[in-house]
């Protein structure tokens, strides 16, 4: 999974670089079919947000968060990620899953 932190009007530490990278990578214990996450971080007069955009296959997912600190607006970022990526993998597998059972249950209808 290839990440990018990009940062509007604030100065990318090393240190913010490694938790977003920290924080992100743990998006792969539930999905391992995210090929790029980009991450913008930005601070406008005195919020800090943190949004970003993951590209999965066949999909992209987007999320923002808003915080009066930056490292508690990627936390809030990682938390609603997860939840995204949990539903888009339980989505991803009910489709499958049901157009299995729709191809059984044709298959019991064509041999009476």
């Amino acid at each position: 999974m290839l990440i990018n932190v990009t940062g509007h009007q604030i100065d990318l530490t090393t240190s913010l670089q490694d938790y977003v990278h920290e924080k992100l990578q743990r998006l792969e214990r539930h999905y391992a079919q995210i090929t790029q996450v980009h991450v913008v971080l930005n601070i406008e007069k005195l919020m800090h947000q943190a949004e970003a955009t993951v590209h999965v296959a066949g999909s992209e997912l987007f999320a923002n968060a808003e915080a009066s600190d930056m490292y508690a607006a990627i936390d809030q970022l990682s938390a609603k990620l997860d939840r995204q990526i949990i539903k888009h993998k339980e989505k991803v597998v009910d489709h499958h899953h049901g157009t299995q059972e729709r191809k059984h249950a044709h298959d019991k209808i064509d041999r009476f």
